[in-house]
């Protein structure tokens, strides 16, 4: 299972692309058609047509990263298409990753950071 930490950023583009794209078919797509910013360290996640596969892009400070995800059944439960990106959290990621249906109803808990030192 792929993590990210909790201070990670996590975009997912909500229209299908064209699968056939590389890392810079997808980086100026984040920079173009999305507003991202694909060297910032944010996590980008794009589906196929079919939404049996995903694609994750990230800038780890050294290169890019591009994974690929395939499902043998089915397809990734994804958010409704409109334009743009949707944030989710980490957690969200890793169980859309999964293929878990649920994962837009987890709601991450606030917390407050602290104003104090004791």
């Amino acid at each position: 299972m792929i993590s990210f930490g909790p201070m990670v950023r996590v975009f997912v583009a909500t229209q299908p692309i064209d699968f056939r794209k590389g890392v810079h078919g997808l980086v100026a797509l984040i920079a173009e058609g999305l507003g991202g910013k694909p060297y910032s360290g944010d996590v980008y996640g794009f589906r196929s047509k079919r939404s049996d596969r995903l694609k994750l892009l990230v800038f780890d400070g050294s290169g890019m990263v591009l994974a690929t995800k395939w499902l043998e059944n089915g397809g990734f439960a994804w958010p409704p298409v409109r334009e743009g990106t949707m944030p989710v959290t980490g957690a969200q990621l890793a169980m859309l990753i999964e293929g878990l249906a649920e994962w837009s109803r987890v709601v991450p808990k606030v917390t407050k950071r602290p104003t104090k030192v004791a």
